[in-house]
Formats: C-alpha cells, structure tokens, sequence
C-alpha cells in the first residue's frame, strides 16, 4: 500500500517534550538510563523464565514472560526516536513511520490490556478453583490466550491505522508530543475529522474501558468468593493479587483518561503518555520481582549457575 496516495505531507515534526535546550540535554541522560534499565530490566524477567523449568511450566509465570516481552515493544515503539531527538534542533519523523508508531502503539497497548484481564483470570482460577488450576490454566490453554491477546491488538490496532492512513493531509504537520499519537495526528487531517475522530478513539476508549470492567470484576468476585472461605482470607487474597491491581491502575489509569475523554476538549497529557509508554514497563518488572520470592530464587539460581560457568 503507499502511504501518501492520499496526502502531500511526507512528514511530521514532533514538538518533544520541551523546548530548553537544558532540560533537553538533562532528558537525554535521564531517558537513556531508563530505557537500559527497562530492556535489561524486563529482558531479565524473560530470560529467568524461560531458564527456569518450575516458573516456566507455572501459567502465572508464562504470562508474566509475556508482559514483559510486550512492556520492551511497548517502551520500544518511541523511546529510542524520542532519546535522539533531544539532541536534534528538528525532530522530523517520516508520514510512514509516523503510522508504524501509531500501530505499535495500539498493537502492544492492546494486547497487553488483554494479557492483563487473562493474568486476572488466572489469579481468579488459582485462588477460586485451586483444585481445577492446572486443568484448566493448561500450557495448550495459556498459549491459546496469549495468541488471542496478540490477535485483538492487531485487529484494534490495523483498524486504527486503516482510516488514518488514508486520511488527507495537505497543511499544518505539527505533533505537538514526542511520538506520532492516534488523536493529534488526525486533528491534522484537511477535512473535518470530529465524527472520525470520536469513532476511532471510542475504539481505543471502548477496549481500555471492557478490560479495566473485567478486571474488575474478576478481583471484586476473588475478593468475595475468599471472604466466604475464611474470616482472614481477604488480607492473604488482597496480598496475592497486589501485584496485579498496582500494575493494572498504572496502566489504564492514563489509557482510560486519554482515550475516554471528549474529543472536543482532548489534549493528550504530555506527562501521561510518558507515563504509560516509559515508567510502565519500568515499574511491571520492579512490581512483580520485589515482592515475589520465587522470582528472587530463580534469579539467584540464575546468577550463581552463570558465575559457576565463568
């Protein structure tokens, strides 16, 4: 498909996060560290995972490999653009990888809603249904989900940039952030967009909104359904299932501001979709290790086995 049969612009400028030349070199260092720290971070969550053969045949913990292989595309898809920006005077970025931003964005941000509602549902089985668990959380069964994850965040995301794409652009072509966002990039379209605009973001706002739900309402009915079993049995389930609600309010809290609210007053929070897109998939790894012994373990084993071997 070419991208520009439809448009005369053949490229965005990215205003950035700010225009001080100072903060811009402060930001540079700044972001740099946390995206090394993000990738070695969420790398290492994998990689002890998938070598360690009690965690890896634990669905809890495949899902968790998978979050953090989605949390590095998701803190990859501007990051790195963003980082070298700071450097440069012009923060160009070109029509089509404007629209690849765009589509990873809701490719990784999508399935990773869905992955979180089916974390949920495995706490829910673990907790609710202990003794159903491995029959039904099967490896055949947990591949499957991830699959369907994947699956809704393309979908969700082709039907995003399907309508953008074809969208006419022959004016102003200035993003005012530091990636190419879904909301101000249509604003720039030469037609009007308002009707389009609250379709495509209803889509986005629509998927944010049924995950958060689902969430929910699988830990309202694991908090419930533990109440009834023991006097003290919310304490121990709030306990297991802290990880995931801490990690479930971080991501969709600024996913349901941005895209749930009115277009006509929609300005993307600069600070939120930092948030979202850095200090997420930051925070997930440091949120599920800390506090989990058998990830703390399986590190140790891992880093004792790897200074045997040199």
């Amino acid at each position: 498909m070419d991208l520009q049969n439809y448009s005369s612009v053949s490229e965005f400028v990215l205003r950035g996060l700010c225009s001080s030349r100072h903060l811009q070199n402060f930001f540079f260092v700044f972001f740099s560290s946390i995206y090394v720290v993000i990738m070695l971070g969420n790398l290492l969550v994998v990689i002890t995972v998938i070598s360690a053969p009690d965690l890896f045949s634990s669905p809890m913990y495949f899902l968790l490999g998978n979050l953090s292989f989605l949390d590095m595309w998701l803190a990859s898809f501007a990051t790195p653009k963003m980082i070298r920006d700071f450097l440069s005077d012009r923060k160009l970025i070109s029509f089509e990888g404007c629209m690849v931003q765009i589509f990873l964005l809701h490719f990784t941000g999508g399935a990773e809603m869905v992955l979180l509602v089916t974390m949920a549902y495995d706490r829910y089985v673990a907790i609710c249904k202990p003794l159903h668990y491995m029959s039904m959380m099967s490896r055949q069964t947990c591949v499957k989900l991830v699959l369907v994850s994947w699956v809704i965040g393309f979908l969700h995301s082709i039907s995003q940039v399907a309508f953008t794409v074809n969208l006419p652009y022959c004016g102003p072509n200035e993003v005012d952030s530091f990636f190419c966002d879904l909301p101000l990039v249509i604003k720039l379209a030469c037609m009007d967009t308002y009707v389009l605009g609250i379709l495509m973001i209803s889509d986005s706002g629509l998927l944010s909104t049924s995950c958060f739900l689902l969430l929910v309402i699988s830990y309202a009915v694991i908090l419930r359904t533990v109440q009834r079993r023991s006097a003290g049995g919310v304490t121990k389930a709030l306990s297991t299932c802290s990880a995931h609600i801490m990690v479930v309010t971080l991501f969709f809290g600024p996913c349901i501001f941005i895209y749930v609210w009115p277009f006509s007053r929609f300005s993307v929070d600069k600070l939120l979709s930092v948030f979202y897109t850095i200090f997420t998939p930051l925070l997930n790894p440091l949120i599920y290790t800390l506090r989990n012994e058998e990830m703390q373990s399986a590190m140790k084993k891992l880093r004792d086995r790897r200074v045997t071997f040199l």
